[in-house]
């Protein structure tokens, strides 16, 4: 083929996007970041955007579409998801003209200034206590969706709802999960939507709170990602040397046995607390800091799971910042890599707006060079 006529043809690739594909690249190495708000101590969006750059995390996902947020996020090139509440599901669920509605406010106006490259919808919905969203999740789903091809927009933005644990019957051994009976009405057709468009099953993976809930019986070295004898699955003879691996190997689990062999599982939150209630054992900083610095080794290393050797992990860690305005759980106040004034809040090797009297080792460095190379 002679070089001008090759060259054409690279041209044309990309201004045409292969089908199924999206228009821009939806996440950039295995390595993102929730960028939470139930605070009042936290900086204005701008310098959030100006930590997030000097740190290189370019993945980020918040809770809702503010805009002075998006408006932050113009010219960054930051890949940014936003999303739709629990709050406001039922309303996309009525019909397709709020579905627009909020896609004419909140996403066409900002669009390609911000790279807005996902939607949530929901969060946790299934599994959760109230169950008169489940329906109207899978009706907000279809809605959004459409709008999007309304708008054209259905092959740039990527529109997923993440769940939790408690959409699994079991999870242990990983081999042998699968989805509870009673909400396979309302999760087959939303896997049904996301096998046409190509779209993630996201999952939030916290081994944090496995182990909270069973300490005795639970290494917590094979939560930490720390040296360990780890498990062997039974039915299939993997070895896992960590918990956050068998966690997203149960979701690939229960897409087969649920017949979707081909969708990739993608986390879209995991985290360790620094602090939390007497009750949460292994809520501590230092805990928080071995978890996040060998969980982003891990994803630097662009490598699989043992069930999927060869489909590299993508993560949303969580979070950006402590939030101290959060319910619940003491915990739930204390997942920040950082501190409200940009310092880091333990060092896994990024660096914030400000020093920090944190040490940093060598390896710290070793992983902030990798950074550099695998998200550049």
């Amino acid at each position: 083929m002679a070089p001008t006529t090759l060259l054409l043809l690279c041209c044309c690739l990309l201004a045409f996007p292969l089908p199924g594909s999206l228009a821009v690249e939806d996440f950039v190495g295995g390595y993102g970041i929730n960028y939470g708000r139930i605070a009042n101590n936290l900086p204005s969006p701008d310098k959030v955007v100006e930590l997030l750059r000097k740190s290189k995390i370019r993945n980020v996902k918040i809770y809702d579409s503010d805009h002075s947020v998006l408006d932050a996020f113009k010219g960054s090139g930051l890949n940014l998801v936003i999303a739709i509440p629990n709050g406001l599901v039922k309303d996309m669920a009525a019909n397709e003209s709020k579905s627009m509605d909020w896609l004419n406010q909140n996403v066409k106006p900002y669009l390609p200034e911000t790279r807005i490259i996902g939607i949530t919808v929901g969060n946790e919905v299934l599994g959760g206590q109230d169950q008169s969203l489940y329906q109207p999740l899978v009706d907000a789903v279809k809605n959004v969706y459409n709008g999007l091809k309304r708008l054209h927009l259905e092959k740039q933005i990527e529109i997923f709802t993440p769940h939790s644990e408690a959409v699994f019957a079991t999870s242990y051994p990983p081999s042998a999960c699968v989805f509870k009976e009673e909400l396979m009405p309302y999760m087959k057709p939303l896997l049904d939507l996301f096998a046409t468009t190509h779209s993630s099953f996201y999952v939030n993976a916290y081994p944090f709170l496995a182990y909270t809930y069973d300490p005795e019986h639970i290494d917590i070295n094979y939560a930490l990602f720390k040296p360990n004898n780890g498990i062997v699955d039974p039915n299939n003879s993997l070895h896992y040397d960590n918990m956050f691996d068998a966690q997203i190997d149960a979701a690939y689990a229960a897409l087969h046995a649920a017949g979707y062999d081909d969708m990739e599982v993608r986390v879209a939150e995991t985290g360790w607390a620094s602090s939390g209630d007497q009750s949460e054992a292994g809520a501590s900083s230092e805990n928080a800091r071995t978890y996040n610095f060998n969980l982003r080794k891990r994803l630097f290393l662009r490598k699989g799971t043992p069930l999927k050797p060869n489909r590299p992990v993508k993560a949303y860690i969580f979070a950006l910042f402590n939030e101290n305005g959060k319910p619940g759980a003491g915990s739930e106040k204390h997942y920040g890599l950082f501190l409200p004034d940009g310092r880091i809040s333990y060092d896994i090797g990024v660096s914030g707006l400000l020093p920090s009297s944190a040490s940093s080792s060598m390896l710290s460095k070793k992983v902030s060079r990798a950074s550099v190379a695998a998200e550049g």
